[in-house]
């Protein structure tokens, strides 16, 4: 006779759901509740930020930072997309969820830690004034930068996945853990490399941009931090991986990206809003020749003329402070003396002539 064999019934708060979600909705695992929602408060706050972002990206006038918009428009993205993946943590690993984790977790971060790397580059030149990289040059530079990840994660799911058929949710946990280390390290030489190029952003005349670098320099900080963190916890070196359950794997992971995704929101894509919304400022690029020399002149032809109604050149020097107008030489005013006769002496050519011939006639 066979028996039947009852499913368990289900944790407290949760109905008659799949298993897999039960994380979602179990009041003695807190810790999926948690996570969920502050997950989905960062999402809803990254897509407020991504529809402030489009409208102040519309009306921006500075080239230079118009220049930056789908590099930051990437950046939101990918942190759009990080505080998503959290749920695949939070659903038990299986068939589908296995494949998203592997995948998305090293794509999305080395899509943002690719934004932060070409930002950092972009302005090494921005500070020392010197022409910043084009727009298409800073999008080429972000893609072939997570393209590498994308490869090396696809080929990872192909091989293992598909060819050898492993379902990653069978594997051994210890050698799970390490081939997820493995697929985030080209991430981790994305995240350093970005960090220490930051530093260079500290280096130069313009101190407008240096703002944009300590964004990024004090990202990249916290976020090295946190991955130190939680590659040191997972790995758990020394310790026999029997003595702890599996149960904090997930936690980990769903941490991680929930707090990582909370520190792109604030320490760089709320900043550098509010400087995409920020006026033009003059001082932050080196100076214009040909602009300077057009104000000159209108300047210069504003002034009133002197009595005489005579014109002066003005010579246009322009330095990195000022304006210094000089004059030239001022045109030659020449006038023609008139030869007159002084009275006096009028009278002694009178008399003079009038002793030798008699009266005089007319003389003048």
């Amino acid at each position: 006779m066979a028996t039947t064999v009852m499913a368990p019934p289900p944790p407290p708060g949760c109905g008659n759901i799949d298993p897999n979600y039960y994380f979602l909705c179990d009041i003695c695992e807190a810790w999926g509740i948690g996570l969920a929602t502050v997950a989905a408060a960062g999402i809803l706050t990254s897509l407020i930020l991504l529809l402030l972002f489009t409208v102040l990206a519309c009306i921006v006038k500075d080239k230079n930072k118009k220049n930056m918009v789908p590099i930051q428009f990437f950046f939101i993205m990918g942190t759009l997309g990080i505080l998503s993946l959290t749920f695949a943590f939070i659903v038990r690993l299986n068939k589908k969820t296995g494949p998203a984790r592997f995948v998305l977790h090293g794509v999305l971060f080395a899509l943002c830690f690719s934004c932060l790397l070409t930002h950092a580059f972009n302005l090494i030149r921005l500070v020392r004034g010197k022409v910043p990289y084009s727009q298409q040059s800073l999008l080429l530079c972000v893609l072939g930068f997570t393209l590498v990840q994308v490869i090396i994660a696809v080929k990872y799911i192909v091989i293992t996945v598909e060819r050898d058929n492993i379902d990653l949710s069978r594997m051994g946990r210890e050698q799970r853990n390490k081939d997820f280390v493995m697929l985030a390290i080209y991430v981790v030489v994305l995240m350093v490399l970005a960090f220490v190029t930051s530093m260079f952003t500290f280096c130069g005349a313009y101190k407008g941009w240096k703002k944009h670098g300590t964004h990024v320099f004090v990202t990249l900080l916290f976020s090295i931090i946190i991955w130190i963190t939680w590659i040191s916890v997972f790995l758990r070196s020394g310790v026999s991986y029997e003595t702890i359950p599996s149960k904090w794997d997930d936690p980990i992971i769903g941490v991680t990206l929930v707090v990582n995704g909370w520190v792109f929101l604030v320490l760089y894509i709320v900043p550098e809003i509010c400087f995409l919304a920020s006026p033009f400022k003059p001082e932050d690029y080196p100076p214009n020749k040909s602009t300077v020399t057009q104000q000159s002149v209108e300047a210069g032809s504003t002034q009133a003329p002197d009595k005489e109604g005579a014109e002066e050149d003005v010579l246009l020097s322009a330095n990195e402070n000022c304006l210094q107008p000089k004059n030239l030489k001022s045109k030659p005013r020449i006038s023609i003396p008139r030869a007159t006769l002084d009275p006096a002496y009028k009278q002694d050519i009178v008399v003079c002539s009038e002793s030798k011939t008699g009266p005089a006639r007319g003389i003048y």
